[in-house]
């Protein structure tokens, strides 16, 4: 018995080893992933990718019950992974426009959780900072559920040099929020931005407040929060709450409609990876009877459906118009370049402004 047991600890104390040596390896390996998203702008979470790693091991074990134990083993050392990249991501230097607490912020901090948040007076100097090499990313929202897209934003990518390189939703939740000690009796006046104001007009009538305008929802926070006055309330996030130490009164407030903003990743360079799926293409048409249409026919004639549609004016040309334009598949394969020939024949300057996965919510 006693020679069986030595035999077994023998071969554990031998496939640890190769074990050990292999684990420096693949953390080496991680290492290069993990230089390569910060290179792109990627999020270190790629649910997908993982999952497929997951199945395609899982196949290489015969015994059925160990398979369990061995996915449970990749599952942990991706965990493993992840916290090493995300030791790594420290450095890594997010430009966003807004306060601490704007959503802004906290679209940035979800998508990159480790990384060093910037934030800048407006949406250009967001953007410029990472044309200059101030930081390594921007995230700027492009589109709002209850208020539309964010022209700004949309004409810097068409105008820049910086690709998306994911865009992401995030769900907006309004909340009141008083000061530690009060109330939702206590309240007679909220603050907060316009639209966060509007979306929760319903409750505001309901319990008769006074309202009160601020440029957003964190500066609305952080003004009751200086003001401690019982009788203040914010209407803001979650995040925000905790930023500025305010008491949570009433959750969820905004009930009147959905509020989802979406969040583009910028970057100097142009992502490929298998988990971005659609592209963003931005173009202007030539002068000529017809040319949007022959464009659009382009696009349907290689198979790409259209998810989003959208004209924005040309500063400097009055009356003349740019569109940007969601389409299902990407550009890199022998369609998608066929199709990229072609629209060149009928556009007078095409971008391909970058890729992203769809409904990637944050």
């Amino acid at each position: 018995m006693s020679d069986k047991l030595d035999e077994a600890r023998k071969i554990i104390n031998r496939v640890d080893s190769q074990m050990a040596e292999l684990f420096e390896e693949r953390m080496k390996a991680v290492q290069r992933v993990f230089e390569y998203k910060k290179e792109f702008g990627l999020p270190i979470v790629d649910p997908k990718r993982e999952e497929a790693v997951i199945e395609k091991n899982s196949d290489l074990i015969n015994d059925d019950v160990i398979r369990e134990y061995y996915m449970e083993y990749i599952r942990n050392l991706m965990a493993v992974s992840r916290a090493y990249q995300y030791r790594m991501q420290n450095g890594l230097k997010v430009a966003y426009s807004g306060v601490e607490g704007a959503f802004a912020h906290i679209a940035a901090g979800r998508i990159f959780p480790e990384s060093n948040r910037v934030s800048f007076r407006n949406f250009k100097s967001a953007y410029d900072s990472v044309v200059n090499g101030e930081t390594d990313v921007a995230v700027l929202p492009i589109e709002n559920s209850y208020a539309g897209e964010v022209g700004q934003n949309i004409d810097l990518i068409f105008s820049g040099g910086l690709f998306i390189n994911g865009i992401y939703e995030l769900e907006i939740h309004q909340n009141l929020l008083g000061v530690p000690g009060s109330t939702v009796d206590d309240i007679k006046k909220v603050v907060s931005h316009p639209q966060a104001l509007s979306q929760c007009n319903d409750y505001i009538k309901l319990r008769g407040f006074e309202i009160e305008e601020a440029n957003n929802t964190a500066i609305a926070a952080k003004t009751v929060a200086e003001a401690k006055d019982k009788s203040f309330g914010a209407i803001a996030s979650v995040e925000t709450a905790e930023i500025y130490g305010l008491k949570i009164l009433e959750a969820n407030i905004n009930k009147s409609g959905e509020n989802t903003t979406r969040f583009a990743v910028l970057s100097k360079v142009r992502a490929e990876s298998p988990g971005l799926s659609n592209s963003v293409l931005m173009f202007t048409v030539k002068n000529e009877a017809g040319s949007l249409a022959k464009a659009i026919s382009i696009i349907g004639k290689y198979g790409y459906n259209m998810t989003a549609l959208r004209s924005r004016p040309l500063k400097k040309h009055s009356w003349q118009y740019y569109f940007y334009i969601e389409i299902d598949g990407t550009t890199d394969t022998e369609n998608g370049q066929k199709m990229i020939d072609d629209l060149n024949k009928v556009c007078d300057k095409l971008k391909i402004a970058g890729t992203f996965e769809p409904h990637s919510e944050i």
